[in-house]
Order: C-alpha cells, then structure tokens, then sequence
C-alpha cells in the first residue's frame, strides 16, 4: 500500500512539472515592435493624465472666476 501511495505522488509530481515545463516554454517572446507599441501606449496614457489635469485646473480656474 505504501509503494502505491509513493508511486501516486511521484506520478502526480512529475505531471505538474510537464505541465509547468509546458506553460513556460509558451510564453510569447515580445518584439522590438510589440516594445515599441508598450511604451507608444504608457506615453500616451501619461499624456493623456496631463491633459486631464490641466482640464481640472482650467475648470477650477473658471470656477473661482465665476464667484
């Protein structure tokens, strides 16, 4: 009973590591391009927080104008 239950987990040991080895070996490499594209898109997304607080404070601005 003993060497069944030792020859489950070495089975079951040895199928989580195929599948780990599985999943790492299909991990999509990344391009220059694709790089390119991340960094285009956080320059964008920087930019587009700059402008939204610029908007706030002209917003602000007209505000205290008003009063």
């Amino acid at each position: 009973m003993i060497k069944c239950k030792n020859a489950a987990v070495a089975v079951l040991a040895m199928g989580m590591m195929a599948v780990a080895v599985a999943l790492v070996g299909c991990q999509k490499q990344e391009g220059p391009a694709e790089k390119a594209g991340k960094e285009v898109d956080q320059t964008v997304n920087e930019a587009g927080e700059q402008i939204e607080k610029a908007g706030e404070k002209i917003q602000n601005a007209a505000e205290d104008a008003q009063k």
